[in-house]
C-alpha cells in the first residue's frame, strides 16, 4: 500500500500563522489585561472619537506663514477667499485684494480635489490614519506579553495623540471635517492590534514595524502631492513622518520578527481601502 499510496508531506505553516496555530502551554498564553486597562481602552476610544485630542507639543505650523489663497481658480471658487486666513480680522480685506475666481459649476469637485491633491482630502485622510493608529497601538498595548512592549506601545500612542491633535486643527484651519467613517476604522484596527499581540511580543513588534513602514511611504506621497504653496499642511507631515520613523526603528530594536509577504499584503490593500474612502467621505 505504501507504494501506490507514499506517505504525505507534514503540513507547515508560515512562521505568523504557526504562531497561531500551535496549542500554547500555560506560560505563553496571552495576558489578559485588567479591568482597569480595559476601562483605560474604553475611555481613550471615546475620546479618539468624541472629543477634541489636545496636543502635547506645540504646532508645527506655527512656524509657517499663514494660509494663502488657492491658486487654482477652480479651487479658489469652492473656497472663497479669505476662507483660510489664519487671522479673521483681515479675511475681508483679503477677499477685497483678491482676484474674482473662474466660475465653477455647482456641486463638482474642483480640479485639485479629483487629482488627488486637494490639502483637505489629504489632511482628512491623515487624521483618519491617526484614528487607526490610537486603535492599533491601544489594541496592541491591551494583549502585550512584557510590561517594556506595552510602554513602548503607550509612549508611541502619546506621540500620535499629538500628531491627531495637529490634523484636527489642520483640518479646522481648512474648514473641513473628519471622516464619517472613523468609527467603521477604529473598531477594525483595535481588533487588528489585538490579533497581532496575541501572536506574541516578536510579532506584535512585527506588526508596528510594517504599519509605520507603510506609513512612512503614505505620508512621502502626501508631500509629493500636496501643493508647494501649503506649508502649513506640508510642515505638519513631515513632521509626522519623522516620528513615524522612529517608532519603526523602536520596535525594530525590541526584537520585532519578519511580517509574511501575505500578511503585508493584506495590509496594504486594507490602507489602501482607508485612503480612498476617507479622502472623499
Amino acid at each position: 500500500m505504501s507504494r501506490l499510496f507514499p506517505p504525505l508531506p507534514p503540513l507547515s505553516f508560515p512562521p505568523f500563522l504557526a504562531s497561531l496555530t500551535t496549542l500554547p502551554s500555560l506560560t505563553t498564553l496571552p495576558r489578559l489585561p485588567s479591568v482597569e486597562q480595559c476601562i483605560q481602552a474604553f475611555d481613550r476610544s471615546l475620546r479618539v472619537l468624541a472629543t477634541e485630542a489636545r496636543a502635547s507639543r506645540p504646532y508645527p505650523a506655527d512656524a509657517c506663514p499663514p494660509d494663502t489663497h488657492p491658486a487654482d481658480p477652480q479651487l479658489a471658487a469652492t473656497h472663497p477667499a479669505g476662507r483660510h486666513s489664519a487671522n479673521p480680522a483681515t479675511a475681508n480685506s483679503d477677499a477685497a485684494d483678491a482676484p474674482p475666481a473662474a466660475p465653477h459649476p455647482a456641486g463638482l469637485p474642483s480640479a485639485d480635489r479629483l487629482r488627488g491633491r486637494d490639502p483637505a482630502g489629504l489632511m482628512r485622510v491623515n487624521h483618519t490614519g491617526e484614528v487607526c493608529a490610537q486603535a492599533l497601538y491601544q489594541g496592541q498595548a491591551l494583549f502585550a506579553r512584557s510590561a517594556n512592549t506595552r510602554a513602548l506601545l503607550l509612549h508611541a500612542a502619546q506621540e500620535e495623540w499629538d500628531h491627531l491633535g495637529w490634523c484636527q486643527q489642520r483640518l479646522r484651519e481648512l474648514d473641513s471635517r473628519p471622516s464619517l467613517l472613523n468609527p467603521l476604522w477604529y473598531a477594525g484596527s483595535f481588533a487588528l492590534g489585538m490579533a497581532s499581540a496575541m501572536a506574541g511580543d516578536r510579532w506584535n513588534m512585527a506588526f508596528l514595524v510594517e504599519t509605520e513602514r507603510q506609513v512612512e511611504r503614505h505620508l512621502a506621497g502626501h508631500l509629493e502631492r500636496l501643493p508647494d504653496s501649503d506649508v502649513r499642511s506640508r510642515a505638519i507631515v513631515a513632521a509626522m513622518a519623522t516620528e513615524e520613523a522612529e517608532h519603526a526603528d523602536a520596535a525594530l530594536a525590541h526584537g520585532a520578527a519578519h511580517l509574511p509577504g501575505p500578511a503585508r499584503a493584506i495590509m496594504r490593500g486594507s490602507a489602501r481601502l482607508m485612503t480612498a474612502t476617507s479622502y472623499w467621505i
